[in-house]
């Protein structure tokens, strides 16, 4: 990488190996802290913490727990789609491709399709994209099984990400996003990091995204409030998180876990909703928060799709889509398209 481009993209550099190498902003281009979130976020009459705020270590243990429950369905699902299209998912690349992942993502996912990958290239080039250095921990692992592989994990949002990828050669990519994470966007914002997307691409390169569809009321709400009460555990970490990186005093036994879908927006709806009235303390983000009994803090929004919306929002936002491919239940879609 050209190391003028690389000082005006204010990244560092750190090399692991001769194969593992990542890059992370300076201090100068972090986003806003944690503290500084939460003090906004809660200082509110409608309350909210970023969903981007779960997936500590032992909220991204508890999310993989969550992606084996029998009522979450979108991982299994998606994995069945991701191996069904394999071959017709070769039929789009060619060695001059590089991989682009959003968010590092479940391993069992990424090598489906690193898998197609390695039929094509002798020589993988892996791009992970995460606010987390967890990705460093995952690519190290992937490394293990694919001799040819070599990755440029960036350590920054997404859209910080997209730019650095932009910049920083003309080779093609193949960027994918997995997990129906875009449902965590309100529609308005999701259009704006769809055309984020688009604009960094180049024409010759693929976006594919997974996006759940609409179903019925009752296997939405089990999906995200399970028998086991693994969601539940996972929604009150952040809360945990808090306490321990803010110095807070939330009592979880204050808390519940509540999950609804919301039909008229088509959307999930995760809370955590105040037993009691409280008061809390946040230390580190300088906050004394008051909550009375019934009040709601927003966690997640997972939003679900028609096939008639996502081809709106993909023209709206000047994506031609290739394919759209299902489940046999219909369920949930990947969905392939480039720039048009």
């Amino acid at each position: 990488m050209n190391e003028v481009i690389q000082k005006n993209l204010q990244y560092k550099k750190y090399v692991i190996d001769s194969n593992l190498e990542y890059f992370k902003p300076h201090s100068t281009k972090i986003e806003k802290t944690f503290a500084e979130d939460v003090s906004y976020s809660l200082n509110r009459d409608s309350k909210f913490i970023s969903p981007k705020y779960f997936y500590d270590k032992k909220g991204s243990e508890l999310f993989e727990q969550i992606c084996n429950l029998p009522e979450y369905y979108p991982t299994r699902t998606e994995i069945q789609i991701l191996k069904k299209i394999q071959p017709e998912l070769e039929g789009y690349l060619d060695e001059s491709f590089r991989l682009v992942e959003l968010g590092s993502g479940s391993s069992v996912k990424t090598r489906l399709i690193l898998d197609v990958f390695d039929k094509i290239q002798d020589r993988i080039e892996y791009f992970p994209i995460d606010i987390s250095e967890i990705l460093t921990e995952s690519s190290e692992l992937l490394q293990k099984d694919y001799d040819d592989l070599h990755i440029t994990g960036i350590v920054d949002t997404y859209e910080g990400g997209l730019e650095f990828i932009e910049k920083y050669d003309d080779k093609k990519n193949l960027i994918i996003f997995l997990g129906s994470s875009y449902g965590n966007f309100n529609p308005n914002d999701g259009k704006i990091f769809l055309k984020k997307i688009n604009s960094v691409m180049k024409k010759d390169d693929l976006f594919l995204i997974g996006l759940d569809l609409v179903k019925n009321k009752e296997t939405l709400e089990n999906a995200y409030d399970d028998s086991q009460g693994i969601t539940a555990k996972f929604n009150l970490n952040v809360l945990s998180r808090i306490n321990d990186e803010l110095d807070a005093d939330f009592d979880l036994d204050n808390f519940q876990h509540v999950a609804k879908y919301n039909e008229k927006d088509q959307r999930i709806e995760m809370y955590l909703k105040s037993l009691a009235n409280q008061s809390i303390i946040i230390s580190k983000a300088n906050l004394s928060l008051k909550m009375t009994q019934g009040e709601l803090i927003h966690t997640e929004h997972s939003h679900k799709y028609t096939l008639a919306q996502i081809e709106e929002v993909m023209n709206q936002t000047d994506f031609k889509i290739k394919e759209i491919w299902l489940d046999e239940t219909e369920n949930y879609s990947l969905s392939l398209v480039s720039k048009k």
